[in-house]
């Protein structure tokens, strides 16, 4: 049986230089060099995405304080006094106290259904193993690809005949129908995250399925539903095409609703004054909630990542 021996390696000789390999050209200075580059680039671009998002709401905000000369004259300065009169009139006199509230119920109402229909309907799909599982999940994800457009005339003649037309819970519950596969969706993928061993710790406790629903394993996935929660908000909070179909009813107007309104009923007489300001008054809400839950927001986009 014969042994390959190894050569032993020859010894540079004294004196001679030694490459290395594995060292690029240019060295460390040059990947440094590129590194820096790029993040200048990225920078910029961030810069001035930021600038093209943040401009116009800053626009809006300070022109809801002008006059209607100052819009017109000088649209780029900043107010020379603050007129809180464009937000009284824009609250009391467009009715945009009414719309805000129409649009509080409607949304509030809405997202409290979805979540805990959405949830626990994508409890039951991430965590039980029964025929038609795939089938009813794949359902709901082909509601996500289903164009609205094509639903608004039977969806017209179906709360109608339900007796649900002009009315502040038909328009929820289209709400509720119309966010349901995406919070699904969403949901699925969350709670199959989740670890397995807390709710059979909580069964072999003696905890039903609907208590270790409620009481185990819903406030883990918290961040996942602070995430579609917002996402159904944004989504239900700047609806025009549903309840302009369902809802023509003038005094259970929407907000944005009330915001064509407002800008179709002045005419000639052209209140933009007060049109920034009840513009301004839709957009607070959304702003304020990204801003206090952006945080729980990217955990719930990244846990499935992270675990």
């Amino acid at each position: 049986m014969k042994t390959t021996e190894t050569p032993a390696p020859v010894p540079a000789e004294s004196g001679a230089p030694v490459l290395k390999a594995d060292t690029p050209p240019g060295g460390p200075r040059k990947a440094k060099k590129e590194g820096t580059t790029l993040n200048v680039f990225s920078h910029a671009i961030l810069v001035i995405w930021a600038f093209m998002v943040a401009m116009p709401l800053v626009w809006a905000v300070m022109t809801s304080f002008k006059d209607d000369a100052s819009i017109f004259g000088s649209p780029w300065s900043l107010p020379d006094k603050l007129n809180f009169d464009n937000w009284s009139r824009a609250w009391s006199q467009a009715h945009m106290s009414d719309y805000f509230l129409n649009t509080v119920l409607v949304v509030g109402g809405s997202l409290v259904g979805t979540l805990v229909l959405g949830s626990m309907a994508a409890y039951v799909l991430a965590r039980f193993d029964f025929p038609g599982n795939r089938f009813i999940y794949y359902l709901f994800i082909g509601g996500m690809s289903f164009p609205i457009m094509l639903a608004l005339v039977p969806l017209f003649y179906v709360v109608d005949n339900m007796g649900l037309l002009n009315t502040i819970h038909g328009l929820i519950l289209v709400y509720i129908a119309y966010s349901l596969p995406f919070t699904v969706f969403f949901l699925t993928a969350f709670f199959r995250t989740l670890p397995t061993s807390v709710a059979e710790a909580a069964f072999v406790d003696g905890a039903s399925h609907t208590r270790t629903f409620f009481q185990v394993m819903l406030p883990m996935a918290k961040p996942g539903l602070i995430s579609v929660g917002i996402f159904n908000f944004l989504g239900q909070w700047n609806q025009y095409m549903l309840p302009t179909v369902l809802n023509t009813d003038p005094d259970k107007h929407v907000l944005t609703q009330g915001l064509v309104q407002l800008a179709v009923s002045q005419g000639y007489k052209g209140d933009w004054s007060g049109l920034f300001a009840g513009l301004v008054m839709a957009m607070l809400p959304v702003l304020a909630a990204y801003i206090i839950f952006q945080r729980q927001v990217v955990q719930g986009l990244t846990a499935g990542a992270l675990k």
